[in-house]
């Protein structure tokens, strides 16, 4: 197959997906890299690039905000696969909006506000501190403070700034929990849940580690990716008082601790490359998630063509 990855400079020299890249070139498949944050695209001809045929798919690896996805979105108007679902990525990187999506989907995700500036979040009833208070567009637990009290959004050194670049930012009631993150990879269907530390809790000595799924949190993180319409995907879960809740949602995560992952997930690339966009092209439909078929048999991990 011919893929074109999107990698932005933060994951330049990470395993995923520059491992991927190196497993699928070495299994005889055409990988070209494009660069976004440091090169020029003539985005008027794009449609002409893409009509040449040089590729069957493009996949995604960049930061929230970041160039890539506008450059994916471009490539998906004119038709071509996109690795996850342009539509499915746009709904998730926005966490705003990946709170509306996940309550209409019943999803268990806290009550979130938005809003442009910390200092609005003092109108959250007291009853519902402390706050977890974080940027819409963030990742990688980047910026995400908790607030005990409503007068901490103002107080220097302790509120969170204002959303990058005129961003949003959300507010969620902390859910009591024991100090680490469950978090869910899903690879093409795949389950795989990993512990780890909490970014509000960075004093916890826990090491990340693959554990046991427990099947209620596995019917959540599946239905995640029926209702964002995701495929490669990782959800952070929270064991809280009144169970389990879904605190954050990614396209393409590490996949960190997920056995034979790069293999796992360039053969997963493949079939959804394969598969190809079965509805219509991003700039002519509303998204909220997808038909979910039946996944075909299980291809040989190491040698998928």
């Amino acid at each position: 197959m011919r893929l074109c990855f999107l990698v932005e400079e933060q994951y330049r020299h990470d395993g995923m997906p520059r491992d991927v890249i190196a497993q699928l070139r070495a299994w005889g498949h055409q990988v070209d890299v494009e660069w976004p944050g440091r090169s020029m695209i003539r985005m008027s001809e794009l449609s002409e690039v893409v009509a040449a045929g040089r590729h069957d798919a493009w996949v995604l690896k960049t930061v929230s905000g970041g160039p890539g996805l506008t450059l994916l979105e471009a490539v998906a108007t004119t038709g071509l696969t996109t690795v996850n679902d342009v539509r499915a990525i746009r709904g998730v990187r926005d966490k705003a909006l990946a709170a509306v999506l996940a309550r209409t989907g019943g999803l268990p995700v806290p009550m979130t506000y938005a809003a442009a500036r910390a200092e609005e979040f003092a109108a959250v009833p007291e009853a519902e501190y402390p706050l977890v208070v974080k940027p819409a567009d963030g990742s990688s637990g980047r910026a995400v403070r908790l607030v005990e009290r409503p007068e901490q959004l103002t107080a220097g050194g302790v509120a969170p700034s204002d959303g990058a670049g005129g961003g949003m930012l959300i507010a969620q009631p902390y859910v009591p929990n024991s100090g680490t993150d469950l978090k869910v990879y899903c690879v093409a269907g795949e389950l795989y849940a990993t512990e780890r530390c909490s970014p509000l809790h960075p004093d916890q000595a826990v090491p990340e580690r693959q554990v046991p799924l427990p099947a209620e949190v596995a019917r959540i993180a599946t239905e995640v990716g029926a209702v964002f319409g995701l495929d490669l995907y990782g959800v952070d879960v929270l064991l809280g008082p009144d169970g389990p809740m879904v605190v954050d949602i990614n396209d393409f995560p590490s996949f960190r601790q997920v056995p034979d992952a790069v293999a796992r997930v360039s053969a997963a690339v493949l079939r959804l490359a394969r598969r190809g966009t079965a509805c219509a092209p991003a700039g002519t439909l509303p998204f909220i998630g997808h038909q979910r078929g039946p996944w075909p048999a299980a291809e040989a991990v190491g040698g998928a063509r």
